[in-house]
Formats: structure tokens, C-alpha cells, sequence
């Protein structure tokens, strides 16, 4: 980040506070933790995620496999569900691609408030999947 996107005392960098014209309105209603609706739904918030979506299932069923848990399947629904519960809000999604962004900033208070957005961001999304 460069310019005004640099902490100043006592205000946010742009990237935390900037409007984004679709609000805050979800672009699909918040899918079943299941494989045909968290694979809709990231074909339709996400499409370019698919192939990592489809390898990290495949990943996942073959190490619930080897440890005869279904842990890792458990946590490939949360984790695609908490994608898609950032991705499907297109001001959150773009909040955190800036933080993303952020994190190779030079400045260590830059990359510090994007540290702390992006896990604001990332936590809200394991508590909506977790109903709450």
C-alpha cells in the first residue's frame, strides 16, 4: 500500500474503510455445509477456487482415510463454508483481498492492521458457519 493507505494517528488505513458499491448484501444466501451446495456455491462466488476446491476435497477424503477420522472432511465443510462466507458478501471479500494485499506492505504497522483485519474477518466467517 502506498500514499494515504499508510496509518496516520488516530484514523485507519483506506483499505479498512473504504464503501464498496455492492454493500454488504450477499450475492447467494449462505449454502448447506454439504459438497453440491459448497461446490455451487463457490462456482458462483469464486469460480477460479474451483480446481483448489475440488483438489482439497480429494485431500481430505484420503486423509480421513489413512486416520480413519472424518475430522479432515469435517474441517474441509468449515473451511469452504467460511470461504464462501467471505466471498459471497463482496465488501468482506474485498476488505480482506486489501488486507491480503497489505501483508507485503514495507511498514510493520500496515501489515500489523492487516494482520488483525483479515483474522477479524476470517473468525467472523468460521462463526457464521458455526451458527453464530
Amino acid at each position: 500500500m502506498r500514499g494515504t493507505d499508510y496509518p496516520v494517528a488516530g484514523r485507519e488505513p483506506d483499505w479498512m474503510t473504504a464503501e464498496y458499491p455492492q454493500g454488504d448484501e450477499p450475492l447467494i444466501p449462505m449454502p448447506a455445509l454439504s459438497l453440491p451446495a459448497l461446490r455451487q456455491a463457490v462456482a458462483t462466488v469464486t469460480p477460479s477456487r474451483l480446481p483448489e476446491f475440488f483438489q482439497e476435497i480429494q485431500d481430505a477424503f484420503t486423509q480421513a482415510g489413512e486416520e480413519d477420522s472424518v475430522f479432515p472432511i469435517r474441517h474441509f465443510y468449515q473451511r469452504w463454508g467460511a470461504a464462501v462466507a467471505i466471498e459471497r458478501r463482496p465488501s468482506v471479500a474485498a476488505r480482506l483481498h486489501a488486507a491480503e494485499r497489505a501483508l507485503a506492505d514495507p511498514d510493520p504497522a500496515v501489515r500489523d492492521l492487516a494482520v488483525r483485519e483479515a483474522a477479524e474477518i476470517v473468525q467472523a466467517a468460521y462463526r457464521e458457519v458455526a451458527g453464530g
